[in-house]
């Protein structure tokens, strides 16, 4: 069992036409030449693959990929860009699901270590990752920094997007380390009803649940799975980390 919450076939159906700035060249590019420089000749697995966002360029680029996904739905957009031989899907969690081989790199991204929900299991996802890794390997994870230097006493709230599409904004848990992640998005309105915002529109409203975590306790998880820290950058063209940084590539290695 996992704590994570289970994408849906609705959306899954839309992730890929709500992620295009995620997509794009610009954000692609750099991500892809990360990892593809890690992987080197070797292979690379992809936990929480989703629909192959990361995953399907990756390969295009010549890194044999693995993926492990929990949603079928998620994995069966993928299976639409490429094929089973091409990129070989696992549906599992990324805690405790095992596929064959060794890999010289395990890759993590776009905040998805969250959506497992307690300490425990996001310790279990750095041993997983560990028992792939061939000796030298690495384990990467992309994930934000925190932004609990925005609540005042009093405030649990704070927004991430306000755009005329998208409104977003995470609640916090400050006990339990939780943030929930709440969307507003715009869309048509279809009905004709009225109940849009004044211009024949509405809004579609969406949560999640995740846990979010320092990158010091990231860093202790990685020691407690056997996994050396190697180096930690600011974002995937390798800016120096800060105080002020609102994210973090990690990289861990395997012993040799």
């Amino acid at each position: 069992m996992t704590t994570s919450e289970l994408w849906t076939r609705a959306t899954a159906d839309r992730y890929d036409a709500e992620e295009t700035e995620m997509s794009s060249a610009a954000v692609l590019g750099p991500t892809l030449a990360f990892l593809a420089e890690l992987a080197g000749e070797g292979r690379a697995l992809e936990l929480a693959i989703g629909t192959g966002r990361v995953g399907v360029p990756l390969r295009e680029r010549g890194v044999p990929v693995v993926g492990i996904e929990l949603s079928e739905h998620m994995a069966a957009v993928l299976r639409r860009k490429v094929d089973e031989d091409t990129l070989p899907v696992v549906i599992g969690d990324m805690a405790t699901t095992a596929v064959p081989g060794e890999f010289a790199l395990v890759y993590l991204v776009y905040n998805t270590i969250t959506n497992l929900l307690t300490q425990d299991e996001q310790v279990e996802c750095f041993r997983n990752a560990a028992r792939h890794l061939a000796p030298g390997g690495r384990f990467v994870i992309e994930l934000g920094v925190p932004p609990l230097r925005f609540l005042p006493p009093g405030q649990v709230a704070v927004p991430f997007d306000v755009s005329d599409q998208h409104l977003g904004f995470d609640t916090f848990d400050l006990v339990e380390q939780i943030l929930v992640s709440h969307h507003f998005t715009r869309e048509g309105d279809s009905t004709g009803d009225g109940h849009g915002d004044g211009d024949g529109r509405r809004y579609r409203r969406g949560s999640s649940r995740h846990r979010y975590a320092w990158p010091a306790e990231l860093d202790l998880m990685a020691r407690i799975a056997g996994l050396e820290w190697e180096r930690r950058v600011a974002d995937w063209d390798g800016a120096p980390f800060t105080q002020d940084s609102t994210k973090h590539i990690s990289v861990w290695r395997k012993p040799a």
